[in-house]
C-alpha cells in the first residue's frame, strides 16, 4: 500500500474549553516512543482552527507502535511568574494498524483536560 492509497495517519487538535474556542498557536511535541527510548518526530504549533496543517504521520510513514504528544498548555495558557496547575501535558497511545486513522484530540482549561481517540 502506498501513501496516495493508504487512509493511515495521526492527527490532533486542541480546544480551549474555557474559552470556548480552538487553542491556536499551542505547541506539540510528537514523539515515538521503544522501550525507554523516546525519539522527537517532529514539533508542530496548532493553526488558529487548533488544528495541525497536516497529518503528523500519514501513508508509507505510519507503523505500529508507541507514540506521545506532548502539549505544551502552559506556554499556551499564558504561564505568569507563578507555577501553572498545568505545564505539559503528555499523551501517550498505541498504534496497532496503521492503515487506520487515529484522530488524538486534546481539550484543555487551566485546571483539567481530557482526551478521546477521535475520527
Amino acid at each position: 500500500m502506498n501513501a496516495a492509497t493508504s487512509a493511515g495517519r495521526i492527527t490532533t487538535h486542541v480546544l480551549d474549553t474555557a474559552a470556548g474556542k480552538p487553542a491556536a498557536g499551542l505547541k506539540i511535541d510528537f514523539y515515538r516512543l521503544d522501550g525507554t527510548a523516546r525519539e522527537l518526530i517532529k514539533s508542530v504549533a496548532t493553526n488558529d482552527d487548533g488544528r495541525c496543517d497536516e497529518p503528523l504521520l500519514a501513508g508509507d510513514a505510519m507503523f505500529a507502535g508507541v507514540f506521545e504528544l506532548v502539549f505544551h498548555v502552559g506556554d499556551y495558557l499564558g504561564r505568569t511568574d507563578e507555577v501553572s496547575f498545568l505545564d505539559q501535558v503528555p499523551v501517550r497511545f498505541g498504534i496497532a494498524d496503521p492503515a487506520s486513522h487515529y484522530h488524538v484530540p486534546l481539550l484543555v482549561s487551566p485546571f483539567g483536560y481530557s482526551t478521546y481517540r477521535g475520527s
